[in-house]
């Protein structure tokens, strides 16, 4: 087997996909959003416990969401601090790599997350007569954006939900062959659990959906790469999360400095 590429060989390939060849996979694939909210939801496991919905969202992304929730501009102003929205109302440590010390969490991170409520849902999800909306929709993260897909791309994130269709130019499965044998090879465009797939969709909406899509990709693993450059290990105490712009404490200030 060949080895496994580098993160800036991934993003050179990112950036080289075609936004045709991507809404071609989706309109093959076909997805219309239903609103049952199951994306922005936490869910409950086999053993019955409750595990709450985990999205990740790059820190320009956490600032634009304090701004949209406070009421402030959203897309167009970042917030500078001048804001009653804290940062950790908007996003939460990635919990993978934490452990659980006697005065709470503690360890290294590497990824933001959305802030979930009680319930383990998203904190900008809110549902009425069974149907389910975003309050920031027009604001939302990539990966709420173009939810249920994804590339097969080292790197990238991997949203919830298991893959359960691929389509588009073929790249060979990260695993190895497929669960039947049948092909080593899947499509570059991956579909998760949803009850929405196999919906038409129309040319228009299959390439805005596509354009989002890539530049998710591209901007996941350009904060993927300078998450890498950027750390160094910290003796700080509790937990500390390391994202493309150096080590912060989850209030989003930095440690050691001031700002967030």
């Amino acid at each position: 087997m060949s080895d496994t590429p580098t993160l800036e060989a991934e993003l050179d390939r990112a950036r080289d996909l075609r936004v045709s060849d991507l809404a071609d996979a989706i309109e093959s694939i076909g997805f219309e959003c239903t609103r049952c909210g199951a994306c922005c939801k936490g869910h409950t496991t086999d053993e019955g416990e409750r595990e709450p919905h985990t999205a990740t969202v790059f820190p320009d992304e956490v600032r634009r969401l304090r701004a949209a929730a406070d009421g402030d501009g959203g897309s167009d102003a970042e917030a500078d601090g001048d804001t009653d929205y804290d940062w950790r109302d908007v996003a939460r440590p990635m919990p993978y790599g934490l452990d659980e010390g006697e005065d709470g969490p503690t360890g290294e991170t590497f990824e933001w997350a959305l802030r979930t409520d009680a319930c383990g849902d998203c904190t900008f999800y809110e549902e009425s007569d069974g149907e389910g909306a975003c309050t920031v929709h027009d604001d939302r993260p990539l990966i709420c954006a173009t939810y249920p897909f994804s590339v097969a791309l080292g790197g990238t994130t991997q949203p919830m939900g298991e893959a359960v269709e691929s389509a588009g130019p073929e790249v060979p499965w990260e695993d190895g062959p497929a669960a039947d044998g049948s092909a080593d090879t899947e499509g570059i465009v991956r579909a998760h659990e949803c009850e929405g797939l196999g919906r038409d969709i129309s040319r228009a909406e299959a390439e805005e959906l596509a354009a989002a899509l890539k530049e998710r990709a591209v901007r996941e693993l350009e904060e993927a790469i300078a998450v890498r450059d950027n750390y160094a290990p910290t003796d700080a105490d509790g937990v500390v999360v390391h994202d493309s712009e150096g080590a912060k404490r989850p209030d989003g200030t930095r440690v050691g400095g001031d700002g967030g």
